[in-house]
């Protein structure tokens, strides 16, 4: 017979201490109470317990300094915070310091013990990093901070934005912090945001009720129904029209939604993921974004590095990438030549891991006795970091129209990548907007 898990419950209010332990004891959990920070911090000290259920506001302190504590000492124990009800920001800055969850007074059973069940099934810190390791592949810095990031990301319940550029891996990054939490083995929903239509966008997320408009014939439920207790990821969340965004908010906040010509609200437990190539703060400063809906969903923000900050993986990746195209094939994997991996490497790869891909699925298919030259990767002139060296002083004719051209090049190189948002390109070239747009009337890019 297993021993009971063992849960610390600290709150300095007799009738919550009663109320949580009478719960958790019909959940067959032994519970430990503290009525104050001092109490909480010599309970831990001598027990071993699997989750921690703290009132934010306490005699001595706050639930806020105590999930700092438990985070130092006791990484290994979940802790959920109890907040006032309205008290949101009170409950993001306890995700941010690192609490699992929040519950909001007065206290709803059901969702306490839904909460409960899912922080117990939480795995040892640490436990998901050999799949990470071979599902996101290379041994950069930038990569091994990332993959650290989501197993600590994973052991949380907290809306998590993944910033990065087209083709970086963001949904992939939205899977293994899925896959390597509590909610693994629920729904992972990913939506491209872009690609509904707004006039569907409703019945899409929330659902809708049979002859609610034209061509619904049958109750559909939305996006939101389908992830329940799992994870919907929000990818490309900037493209969402202003008016969607107002209801996002709300279903977000109050954690139900409402089918198009429906009446009823229903209760659903989804934890939120979204990404956007875009740049959120800029789209907020251009009031194409709002603000509440940002805080809500940047809780936490995991940036993936595009790939040339990364370039010692490249040959790793390539590598994967040339056996997976030979598998099945029953020959064996073309090889790069050396030049082949050094034009790689120089390259800035504005398309990240996705055009690698798929450079190197077309060399394989041209490239002759299963060596892949440079010549048959195809890449595009202009675009090499190599160029970015010192320059043939003797081709420099005058100084100024040179470092005019390089100029331009920069700054188109930037609007590419950011898909001509001008805010977002100055502020990649460390530029304000002003001086950004009095260089592209300069140069004649305006």
């Amino acid at each position: 017979m297993s021993p009971r898990q063992k849960v610390l419950i600290v709150d300095d209010e007799p009738d919550i201490r009663e109320l949580l332990e009478i719960t958790l004891g019909r959940m067959k959990l032994d519970t430990f109470s503290a009525r104050n920070l001092g109490e909480a911090q010599a309970l831990l000290g001598r027990e071993t317990f699997d989750l921690c259920l703290t009132d934010m506001r306490l005699p001595d302190g706050t639930g806020l300094e105590l999930v700092q504590h438990i985070q130092q000492r006791y990484p290994q124990v979940p802790v959920a915070m109890i907040t006032a009800y309205g008290s949101l920001e009170t409950a993001i800055n306890a995700l941010k310091a690192g609490a699992f969850d929040f519950l909001t007074k007065p206290v709803d059973l059901t969702r306490l013990r839904e909460l409960v069940t899912s922080a117990l099934r939480l795995p040892a810190p640490g436990g998901a990093s050999t799949a990470i390791d071979r599902r996101l592949l290379g041994e950069s810095l930038p990569m091994r901070n990332l993959r650290k990031q989501i197993d600590k990301l994973a052991r949380s319940q907290a809306p998590v934005y993944i910033s990065g550029e087209s083709g970086s891996g963001k949904e992939l990054v939205a899977r293994l912090i899925h896959e390597q939490g509590p909610r693994a083995g629920r729904p992972f929903i990913p939506v491209n945001c872009g690609a509904i239509p707004s006039e569907l966008m409703e019945s899409e997320f929330f659902g809708h009720r049979k002859g609610s408009f034209s061509g619904a014939i049958e109750d559909n439920p939305g996006l939101f129904q389908a992830a329940h207790g799992g994870t919907l990821f929000l990818d490309e969340v900037a493209d969402l029209p202003l008016a969607m965004q107002v209801k996002l908010l709300r279903a977000i906040q109050e954690k139900a939604v409402r089918a198009v010509g429906g009446q009823q609200e229903t209760v659903v437990d989804v934890r939120i993921l979204c990404a956007t190539h875009k740049d959120l703060d800029a789209e907020v400063s251009a009031e194409r974004f709002r603000q509440d809906l940002y805080y809500r969903l940047n809780v936490i923000e995991l940036r993936v590095p595009p790939l040339r900050e990364r370039r010692d993986d490249i040959e790793t990746l390539a590598n994967h990438v040339l056996k997976r195209l030979a598998a099945g094939t029953g020959h064996p994997a073309a090889k790069l030549h050396p030049q082949a991996l050094e034009a790689l490497k120089s390259y800035r790869f504005p398309g990240n891991v996705r055009e690698l891909e798929n450079m190197l699925e077309r060399a394989h298919t041209l490239c002759e006795n299963k060596q892949i030259e440079a010549g048959d990767l195809r890449l595009a002139e202009g675009n090499c970091a190599a160029e970015a060296g010192v320059p043939d002083l003797t081709r420099i004719d005058n100084l100024e129209d040179y470092l005019e051209n390089v100029e331009r090049k920069l700054i188109l190189q930037a609007l590419e990548e950011t898909r001509w948002n001008r805010t977002a390109a100055a502020q990649r070239l460390n530029l304000s907007f002003r001086s950004m747009r009095y260089r592209l009337k300069k140069l004649g890019l305006d």
